[in-house]
């Protein structure tokens, strides 16, 4: 199921995982990282209820997809433990260095992702790693490849 999940299940998972959370639960290793970032994330917990699951959050009113925004931590999490793209993890550090903090770092490379994947659909092209890091490199004030 979570390799490729519906929305409804990506938003089960989460529901779930911060349930288990609270109560003080046994959680899987993917559980336990989906919690840290839940727990970051304040502003989102009151979303994390079966009220929820069918909400929708539209770019034009200006507010964040709460579980859009944990998929995208979640993301990078994974991009991050396998260093792929390559070199990402060494432009991690980067990025914090330069943002002063491992938070907004981690903002940072949602928002280069997000544009990534954005440029992809526009242009109906596969998402480009290549275009990911040089996105990040301006983020970090570092030269080009």
């Amino acid at each position: 199921m979570l390799f490729n999940p519906s929305r409804d299940e990506a938003r089960h998972f989460f529901i779930e995982t911060w349930r288990k959370y609270r109560a003080q639960e046994v959680m899987t290793d993917l559980e336990k990282i989906t919690a840290s970032v839940l727990d970051r994330h304040p502003e989102y917990q009151p979303f994390l209820s079966p009220d929820y699951i069918d909400q929708d959050w539209p770019v034009e009113y200006g507010e964040t997809n709460p579980f859009l925004h944990i998929s995208m931590h979640l993301a990078i999490a994974e991009q991050l433990s396998i260093d792929q793209p390559f070199g990402i993890r060494d432009l991690h550090q980067q990025l914090v260095k330069a943002a002063g903090n491992e938070h907004d770092a981690l903002h940072w490379m949602m928002e280069g992702l997000g544009e990534m994947l954005w440029q992809a659909q526009r242009y109906n092209l596969p998402p480009d790693p290549a275009t990911y890091l040089s996105i990040l490199r301006k983020k970090a004030g570092l030269p080009e490849a």
